[in-house]
């Protein structure tokens, strides 16, 4: 899960990612305005801003992606 989201002032904006149902989550990460926004209005693919600004953890992600993929072919295989 991904969000943005302003300051109480609305001048600063921070985007905020939950990898692996992390109630936590990562540490927000201070974004431009109009990146916000055109992330809010869906001009900006969840992915690829995932990758943009928490690329160790979707490399993390990927990983784990593949490592399962290769489990399911090894199991179809056996």
């Amino acid at each position: 899960m991904v969000s943005v989201y302003p300051d109480k002032s609305g001048i600063r904006w921070w985007t905020k990612a939950w990898f692996n149902g992390s109630e936590k989550g990562e540490a927000a990460i201070e974004i431009e305005r109009e990146l916000a926004i055109k992330f809010i209005n869906e001009n900006i693919e969840k992915d690829e801003w995932l990758e943009e600004y928490f690329p160790k953890q979707m490399e993390v992600y990927h990983n784990a992606i593949e490592q399962t993929r290769e489990q399911l072919l090894n199991q179809i295989n056996l």
